[in-house]
């Protein structure tokens, strides 16, 4: 007799490929051409193996199943997709599918059925082999069951910047707008650059404990499918090798052979397919950093008020700040790949808006006290 925690595991993998078969028959109504419209048939066709399989499991352990209409969220999706078109509902299934992947090899780690692990293994393949459909025709080759994304230090440096120069600009603004003497502007300034730098690098510092971590999780399901799922990873890296402009035979032998070292297998793949490298600063290195650059963002606010008093150093402050957000959009448009005017732009309003929200809020405030 199974427990109800096996039979909820159980019953939502049924639900899933259930959703997936409905789902890939929508995609097939809505095809761009006679090709795929056959190929999303084929994975449905394929879902509905594996619907059988979970209801023939659930049989064998006496458990029956009444409802196997497809789900709200599934019925949903595929309204979206008619609005959105195709390439919205096979971006969907791509991330199901990865999903699946992922939810398989868990299942297939953590079971002590012989009868669950072998189900969970077939399925898994099942479902990396949709998904490598499903990239062959949107024109992608990372496997998207992975995460693969990656900061940078000269990127913490930039949003540490950024957040420090923002945080602290509206602080100062609201003390202004309480009309606070000169000196306990700049005291709360600097209290506020210290409290945003620490918590900044402490955040900076986790995150890239959380990326190292990542990076160690994505490695070892790699090692795990290439363990379990050998044909499907010599097709992979077959296919890696023809994408850098190789024959599709001498791709194919040369994965063959390259299959025969699991262990440069690994490191191959999570560079080329994942675009993952092992961390190379520390995390208590990429937390100072992090944190220092958050302090120079933030003490630009502050700055003229170690040599001015009155309305000059507030309007230098302004000044300097304004510049400066629009100088720190500019530069965050490397990163995000839009304009440069248009992202310095968008940085000075925003940094336009927590100042006027900033003094706003301070003078209610010395109003309500006083």
């Amino acid at each position: 007799m199974i427990d109800n925690s096996t039979k909820s595991i159980w019953m939502n993998h049924l639900q899933d490929e259930i959703d997936a078969a409905f789902l890939y028959r929508t995609l097939a109504e809505l095809k761009i051409s006679e090709k795929r419209k056959n190929i999303y048939l084929q994975l449905a066709s394929v879902e509905d193996k594996h619907t059988k399989a979970w209801k023939d499991l659930l049989a064998q352990n006496n458990i029956s199943v009444s409802d196997t209409t497809p789900s709200f969220k599934a019925k949903m999706i595929a309204k979206l997709s008619k609005k959105f078109g195709p390439g919205f509902l096979s971006q969907m299934m791509l991330k199901e599918e990865s999903t699946e992947v992922k939810s398989y090899i868990n299942l297939y780690e953590s079971s002590n059925s012989d009868q669950t692990k072998d189900i969970a293994l077939r399925l898994a393949r099942d479902s990396a082999g949709h998904a490598n459909q499903l990239m062959t025709t949107s024109g992608t080759t990372e496997e998207p069951w992975h995460n693969s994304e990656s900061g940078g230090m000269l990127r913490n440096v930039v949003y540490g910047f950024n957040d420090g120069l923002t945080a602290n600009f509206g602080l100062i603004a609201g003390i202004i707008g309480a009309s606070a003497a000169p000196h306990v502007i700049l005291i709360s300034g600097i209290a506020g650059m210290l409290a945003d730098s620490l918590s900044m690098g402490a955040s900076g510092y986790l995150a890239a404990v959380s990326e190292k971590e990542v990076y160690e999780h994505e490695r070892k399901m790699e090692a795990e499918e290439i363990k379990l799922m050998p044909e499907l990873e010599t097709e992979e890296l077959a296919l890696i090798y023809e994408a850098k402009g190789m024959h599709k035979d001498e791709a194919r032998k040369l994965a063959e052979n390259a299959m025969q070292n699991p262990t440069q297998v690994l490191e191959d793949k999570v560079r080329e397919e994942l675009g993952m490298v092992p961390q190379l600063q520390s995390p208590f290195k990429e937390g100072w950093v992090t944190g220092l650059s958050t302090a120079f963002g933030a003490i630009i606010p502050i700055l003229p008020f170690f040599f001015f008093d009155g309305a000059l150093s507030i309007w230098l402050s302004f000044i300097i700040s304004m510049l400066t957000h629009f100088a720190v959009g500019a530069a965050r448009s490397f990163f995000t790949g839009r304009g440069i005017f248009r992202s310095g732009f968008d940085m000075f309003i925003v940094g336009f808006g927590v100042a006027a929200i900033g003094y706003v809020i301070g003078d209610l405030i010395l109003k309500f006290l006083l």
